[in-house]
């Protein structure tokens, strides 16, 4: 499939994303999971197709189903929602190449840490008004000064999956 994505400004619909992250612990044996319910965000497409942007998450929205962890991750240990209430991606440049891939290079901040961050998305829907992608990449905890792991529990990399519906402003 091969989208041309129009110019212009696109605004993010909260309805109709998701932005999801799971994580191994208990020695790799549990897969830890959670849904973040407040996303905002916007971008812009370029005349030349290029892209920039910007993803919000409200850590205090990260659901995993047991209220008790919930709390434990908004904690100083895990995230910091006291001091650092959002996660944010700022997208540098993407661009649409081989068909319906998106190339995204951009600045993840956690924490207040900010690290370059690229990735693929997949372009799954795209009309004259609306635009989907989905993405899926792996983040390393350690490198946003969360570094709790308690008797070696959790291990590995973070990995977020996102389906990210936007609207094209004045279509």
């Amino acid at each position: 499939m091969t989208v041309a994505v129009e110019t212009g400004v696109w605004q993010l619909d909260p309805t109709a994303t998701a932005v999801a992250l799971s994580h191994k612990t208990f020695w790799g044996l549990v897969t830890v999971k959670g849904t973040f319910a407040a996303v905002a965000g916007q971008g812009e497409v370029r005349p030349d197709g290029s892209a920039t942007g910007t993803v919000t998450l409200d850590v205090a929205s990260l659901d995993t189903k047991l209220a008790k962890r919930d709390t434990h991750l908004r904690s100083a240990d895990f995230f910091d929602t006291d001091h650092h209430p959002e996660i944010t991606f700022a997208v540098r440049g993407a661009e649409l190449r081989d068909g319906a891939t998106a190339h995204v290079n951009g600045q993840l901040t956690v924490r207040g840490i900010s690290r370059p961050q690229s990735l693929t998305a997949r372009v799954t829907a795209a009309t004259a008004g609306a635009l989907t992608l989905e993405t899926e990449f792996t983040v390393d905890r350690a490198e946003f000064g969360m570094t709790w792991n308690q008797l070696g529990m959790i291990r590995g990399l973070a990995t977020v999956t996102a389906a990210l519906r936007f609207t094209r402003v004045g279509a």
